[in-house]
């Protein structure tokens, strides 16, 4: 199938097809002798995996590990786990900091009259962050 075709069967922009072509995640397709790309069932399957990952939030080099561990009929789960647990952890502290933000934003926000008067805390608390 072509690159339309593979996209619109994976959920993978054709951009981002080419993309993880360029960067090895995905092997290079075979071309027709017009020199289109030409995908398999099976390029489509593994776009389908990079494009579940992604959407799971992992990094590209974690999806690159995954990939090969799902080749890889002799894996150790342990591996896998270990990458899981690992995006887990980063997640866990971006939660933290946008909750963070969030609590800050709203403190500053409760403090804010919200009428004609110009003093406004949001914007003290933003001018304080720029060093000055």
């Amino acid at each position: 199938m072509n690159i339309g075709k593979a996209a619109a069967a994976s959920g993978v922009s054709a951009k981002m097809i080419r993309y993880y072509e360029s960067i090895g995640l995905l092997p290079a397709a075979r071309r027709t002798d017009s020199g289109y790309r030409f995908y398999t069932d099976e390029d489509v399957h593994v776009l389908r995996f990079i494009r579940r990952a992604r959407d799971l939030g992992f990094a590209v080099a974690d999806i690159g590990e995954l990939l090969a561990l799902w080749r890889d009929q002799g894996r150790a789960s342990a591996d896998v786990k270990r990458i899981a647990l690992g995006h887990v952890a980063a997640l866990e502290r971006k939660i933290a900091e946008l909750q963070g933000m969030v609590d800050t934003l709203r403190m500053l926000a409760a403090h804010c009259h919200g009428d004609a008067r110009p003093d406004c805390p949001i914007l003290t608390d933003l001018d304080a962050g720029g060093g000055r």
